[in-house]
């Protein structure tokens, strides 16, 4: 994994992908700015961890308001939601997660993708990555 595409350009990701060969991008955010880094994001599954609140301390986005993650996971790519140095930054997982919803309101499902793509993003092994998703599923039949 590498930092890439949160204060730099979006061709940090590019370099991160084909030169690292990592399998996980933390941040990524200015991957936008190039529509064919998109495509490829989406095509490869590659997970973007996203600071949400810290983006807004650095500001790479003004307000929370102006971040692009929910409009990345509606377009398919594999983003998720994370804290960043908490006790710096502010903010623990659940406040990002809460930031992000009271600025771009969303649907229990689309929410639970954060999670799946979460799960999937995960070093844990293929079958507690099968049980956590059970567990997802499970939850968004009872809501």
């Amino acid at each position: 994994m590498a930092h890439a595409g949160e204060e730099g350009p979006a061709q940090n990701i590019h370099d991160a992908l084909e030169m690292l060969k990592v399998s996980r991008v933390d941040h990524g955010v200015r991957c936008v700015e190039d529509p064919a880094l998109v495509e490829k994001l989406i095509e490869t599954k590659m997970p973007l961890t996203v600071c949400p609140l810290s983006n807004i301390k650095l500001c790479v986005f003004d307000e929370m308001s102006e971040h692009n993650i929910t409009e990345l996971l509606r377009k398919g790519v594999a983003v998720t939601i994370n804290s960043d140095d908490p006790a710096y930054f502010g903010g623990y997982m659940t406040d990002n997660f809460i930031a992000v919803n009271e600025a771009h309101p969303m649907k229990p499902d689309e929410l639970a993708q954060f999670t799946l793509n979460a799960i999937e993003a995960s070093f844990i092994s293929n079958e507690l990555k099968s049980e956590y998703r059970e567990k997802v599923a499970q939850y968004l039949t009872r809501s």
